[in-house]
């Protein structure tokens, strides 16, 4: 099937938002964590997170428009300070819950573990393998269509040691984190390979 411009706009909006959402391929999934100026505790999955780069570390979180009340989003620019941790297997369906509109703290709703580490602020998943703390560095208001792009600085990272190479390279499917298509489909993951750097003068080797 193709679709141009304005086949798109005429498409039943459910169906169309679950083409664009999935078309883009797979991307990361992660239950941001975060704490209110009451102190209540949230809960967020957030499939919208890139790298924004290494030097400093930077990593970046994009919010759907806060037509509706978006509590990651306020907490984040009140608070600062936000973690990112990364989902397993084992607690794949409490970690999708969390997209639920609770009330309450989705870590009691859900029945995740709320975890404090090196003296940060805001709550990491104590499920979790792989966790970072991040501090919001800028917010940025995307004008085209309403959304909020955040990008925070890494300022504590827990990776299990076996999951790290010698080259510093994290070992994704070893940690068991899983990642996702569209909004709501989950998938575990197989290497197929790892090249070495690319140079115009040599063949790429698998490392």
């Amino acid at each position: 099937m193709s679709f141009n411009i304005e086949d798109l706009a005429q498409l039943d909006q459910r169906f169309r938002t679950n083409l664009i959402n999935s078309i883009t391929g797979f991307k990361s999934v992660s239950l941001v964590g975060s704490i209110s100026t009451n102190k209540q505790t949230n809960l967020a999955i957030i499939s919208q997170i890139i790298h924004v780069g290494a030097n400093p570390p930077l990593i970046g979180l994009l919010f759907r428009p806060n037509v509706v009340v978006r509590h990651t989003l306020e907490n984040i620019l009140s608070s600062e300070f936000f973690t990112i941790n990364h989902i397993k297997e084992g607690f794949l369906k409490q970690a999708h819950h969390t997209s639920a509109r609770w009330s309450e703290s989705e870590f009691k709703t859900c029945g995740l573990t709320e975890e404090y580490l090196d003296d940060f602020s805001a709550p990491f998943v104590k499920e979790s393998s792989i966790k970072l703390g991040c501090k919001l560095e800028e917010a940025i208001d995307v004008k085209t269509n309403g959304t909020h792009f955040i990008i925070g600085a890494i300022q504590f990272l827990h990776v299990p040691e076996s999951n790290i190479g010698d080259d510093g390279f994290v070992d994704l499917e070893a940690a068991g984190t899983v990642t996702c298509s569209g909004l709501d489909s989950y998938h575990r993951t197989e290497k197929l390979a790892r090249y070495t750097y690319a140079k115009p003068e040599y063949q790429p080797k698998e490392i």
